[in-house]
């Protein structure tokens, strides 16, 4: 019986390629960004504080999406860390930021409408994740981060 080197054996051996994994399609609307830790120290929980922490959400899509009865919430599942969206229309390829404190909604800004101390504000500044849920209640995007030393995270 004749032996074969390793090295001829080898390069005969015919190894089926895999398919790459699937790709999850990316979402008509998503979190792009998570301010969780507000300019200034220490937080204070005034009105400017309280809106320097936001959730940017973009429209990735070219048709105008109803962001009526959506929710954006964080992982604590809180009655007062839950935002419900009213009417509101997101134009396609903009965003919105969604601040934590109150203000006067526009097209560009809205506000979840949290005040009193340091007790209103949504998100942790180590960890925490972003859930957006569409009126059905259906996940649509998330967004988490783990990193204490930083102010922002982009999705």
């Amino acid at each position: 019986m004749r032996q074969v080197p390793f090295g001829l054996l080898a390069a005969a051996v015919t190894v089926p390629l895999l398919a790459a994994p699937a790709q999850a399609a990316t979402p008509a609307v998503q979190i792009t960004k998570i301010y969780y830790d507000s300019p200034g120290s220490p937080d204070t929980g005034s009105n400017s504080s309280l809106n320097g922490e936001y959730v940017q959400i973009r429209n990735t899509t070219r048709k105008v999406v109803s962001l009526k009865g959506w929710t954006m919430r964080d992982k604590t599942k809180q009655a007062g860390h839950v935002y419900t969206f009213g009417a509101f229309t997101l134009k396609p390829g903009k965003t919105v930021t969604l601040r934590t404190g109150k203000g006067k909604n526009t097209s560009t800004t809205l506000y979840w409408g949290r005040s009193g101390n340091t007790f209103a504000y949504i998100w942790n500044q180590d960890k925490d994740t972003a859930y957006l849920h569409n009126a059905g209640g259906k996940l649509i995007d998330s967004c988490s981060y783990n990193n204490p030393k930083a102010a922002y995270v982009t999705c």
